[in-house]
């Protein structure tokens, strides 16, 4: 697993799914979530899959719309206490 900046870090997932890559932007406010997320997508391979986590309350909505305007795939959203996990694969 590729560790990316934004404090990445290997998590478990529980679909036994293992991310290519994590990025951990837990602590960080709009829009640097969504900008780091997007940075990230850009430097993946297609079929990659990359794990954000993020307790920013804006950041469901906005990656969410990220990942459908730029055309990937958004296959699981998850919270677990304050920290959303969002499990992306790159489409194109």
């Amino acid at each position: 697993m590729q560790e990316t900046s934004c404090d990445a870090q290997e998590k478990e997932m529980p679909s036994n799914i293992k991310p290519d890559r994590v990025l951990d932007c837990t602590g960080l406010y709009c829009p640097e979530p969504v900008l780091r997320t997007r940075i990230e997508l850009d430097n993946m391979v297609v079929g990659e899959v990359l794990q954000t986590l993020g307790d920013d309350p804006a950041a469901e909505e906005d990656i969410k719309s990220l990942v459908k305007r730029i055309g990937h795939e958004l296959f699981e959203l998850s919270r677990e206490d304050d920290v959303l996990r969002f499990l992306i694969r790159k489409i194109k």
